[in-house]
């Protein structure tokens, strides 16, 4: 839905006639990508974008005019860890998920002062579909193979080991309900000791521990 204008304009156009008002937008559409960034074309880059991204910006787009009418809302975006850390074997999904953060941080400050927040979810790992019904790359190359095999693996071990999904939704509470809420709210503890490493641990070594962790050469 979320990847056309029609349906977009369509569903809060009901909601605002059914309810009067529109006090929250939850952005949670997505869709993960896996493989090196060379075996995928840029038709499937820009399919993955068309939701993560521009998806989320269309639903923005078709609320603001309601929540800045009414003096207040709030846009909750759903980002990840792999918004502020880089992910090899995930670059178009971290891609469009860095896009997220910037989008949302910029426009806060634009809304702010018209009553309307935007907001950003930062989970970890989660227990969901993410690895089954990822885009997997359409141009294949032998020479990533076997390190975009150590790369599925391992990430489907981490969503098997992530949170429960219900971190997440008390994430999104929190961010909806909060009198002074934050610009950014990390989903469970995994994520809020990666997003504490990223801002301590010097370049370098972040460097080398990412590669390690994905089984890289170092």
């Amino acid at each position: 839905m979320v990847a056309s204008d029609e349906s977009v304009t369509t569903a809060v156009g009901r909601v605002i006639q059914r309810f009067g008002r529109l006090d929250v937008l939850v952005n949670n559409a997505g869709v993960g990508s896996t493989g090196a960034a060379e075996e995928s074309s840029v038709a499937q880059d820009q399919d993955v974008f068309d939701i993560n991204v521009f998806g989320l910006i269309r639903m923005t787009k078709a609320v603001l005019p309601q929540m800045r009418a009414q003096g207040n809302g709030r846009i909750i975006n759903i980002s990840s860890v792999v918004g502020f850390i880089p992910m090899p074997y995930m670059a178009i999904y971290a891609a469009s998920k860095h896009s997220v953060e910037g989008y949302s941080e910029s426009l806060d400050h634009e809304v702010r002062e018209h009553g309307v927040r935007v907001l950003l979810i930062e989970p970890g790992w989660t227990r969901t579909a993410l690895d089954v019904n990822g885009v997997t790359p359409d141009s294949p190359l032998r020479i990533y193979a076997e390190q975009r095999r150590i790369a599925e693996k391992l990430i489907a071990q981490a969503v098997n080991d992530g949170d429960d999904p219900a971190t997440v939704a008390k994430a999104v509470v929190a961010a909806a309900t909060d009198k002074k809420p934050k610009l950014r709210y990390t989903a469970g503890s995994r994520a809020a000791r990666i997003s504490t490493l990223r801002r301590l641990v010097p370049a370098g070594a972040f460097d080398k521990q990412i590669r390690k962790l994905n089984q890289l050469a170092r």
